[in-house]
């Protein structure tokens, strides 16, 4: 909204072309998200739900009783921001539409006195990604010159085509992992968050400087996108907002997200990914998120479904391998975890990126 109003009061008033600069609006959304929801979200502590006993959880106790399902508060303040200060079009509100809706099937689920089910939730998840990939699918097609789908991987130089129905398979695949992956690793205070700000930033700095960039992406041989500073802006709203939620969850936490939170957050994350047609840069964002999370995932399904038996002496998620068999503190995991995660992101990058 803000952009465009600036491009008309720019004729009255010089200054406002400001408010077309994406850098200062990328500032304004970032630092409004984060103030807003550090000093508001208080305010709804009594309204929230409380916590049950997490089922990832390392100190289920220490948790239980406490608010829960604030994401259905920073994410709603998420999709207002975007509204201010995105330049959006309509694939950008189905994505605000569609986080907005997998954060409500977590929340109605933290409010539930009875825990939904895995199933259910599953379902749920399958239905939100599938109908995110048709609508990528769409949206990658009307904006290539040819109206085709094409992927940039590394050790590749040229584009390679990908038959529509194919991307909206491996979009959901991916969507769908992310989801559930991102929820496995909300188990110990700040450590999903946290991971996932670095994806944030990432996917935000990614979409900014380089894709968004048209020389740059050209130096790089990688395709432009036209409109990656606006999904940059909404980007850094969102990494606002989950900065003010992690001022609050901290160890020790006072609120958690709840799978309002985590649910939306690795939704987010997926549809960035797919959206720049490399979805190896999810590797970049997530690697660490899909070990701890993804892995346990597999080894339930191959026991339950195919009776097959792995990693029998690893814990899952691997955050709490870490702190029950190798005694690591709440505090040991985030930090080492971050740090592992910080040296993965800056590698993949320059393979992605200079590899090709």
């Amino acid at each position: 909204m803000l952009y465009y109003l600036g491009g008309i009061l720019t004729e009255y008033f010089g200054p406002a072309r400001l408010l077309q600069s994406y850098t200062i609006l990328i500032a304004l959304a970032l630092y409004s998200g984060f103030l807003i929801v550090r000093y508001f979200l208080p305010s709804f502590y009594n309204l929230l739900p409380h916590d049950r006993g997490r089922e990832f959880t390392i100190n289920a106790e220490a948790a239980k009783g406490k608010p829960t399902g604030a994401g259905v508060v920073w994410v709603s303040a998420f999709v207002i921001l975007s509204l201010i200060f995105v330049p959006l079009d309509w694939m950008k509100c189905s994505c605000l539409i569609l986080t907005w809706l997998m954060m409500l099937t977590g929340y109605l689920d933290d409010h539930s006195i009875n825990s939904w089910g895995e199933y259910r939730k599953a379902l749920l998840d399958l239905f939100i990604a599938v109908l995110a990939s048709v609508l990528l699918a769409f949206y990658l097609i009307n904006s290539s010159n040819d109206h085709k789908i094409y992927f940039w991987i590394p050790f590749f130089t040229h584009e390679l085509y990908v038959a529509p129905w194919l991307f909206v398979i491996i979009s959901t695949i991916m969507i769908w992992a992310s989801i559930n992956t991102t929820n496995c690793t909300d188990g110990v205070d700040g450590l999903s968050s946290t991971l996932v700000l670095v994806a944030l930033i990432t996917m935000g700095v990614v979409f900014y400087f380089i894709l968004g960039h048209k020389d740059i992406a050209e130096y790089l041989l990688v395709p432009h996108i036209k409109d990656g500073a606006a999904w940059a802006v909404m980007t850094f709203a969102l990494a606002g907002v989950l900065m003010g939620y992690l001022w609050h969850n901290a160890f020790p936490s006072n609120v958690l997200m709840g799978d309002a939170g985590s649910r939306a957050l690795g939704f987010y994350i997926g549809v960035c990914v797919m959206v720049t047609r490399n979805p190896f840069i999810i590797l970049a964002t997530s690697s660490l998120i899909f070990v701890n999370g993804g892995l346990g995932l597999v080894k339930v399904f191959l026991k339950r479904f195919l009776k097959i038996s792995i990693f029998t002496n690893i814990r899952f998620p691997l955050h709490d391998h870490m702190r029950k068999n190798h005694g690591w503190s709440p505090t040991q995991v985030l930090i080492k975890f971050l740090i592992i995660q910080i040296l993965i992101t800056v590698a993949v990058l320059g393979i992605i990126f200079k590899v090709r």
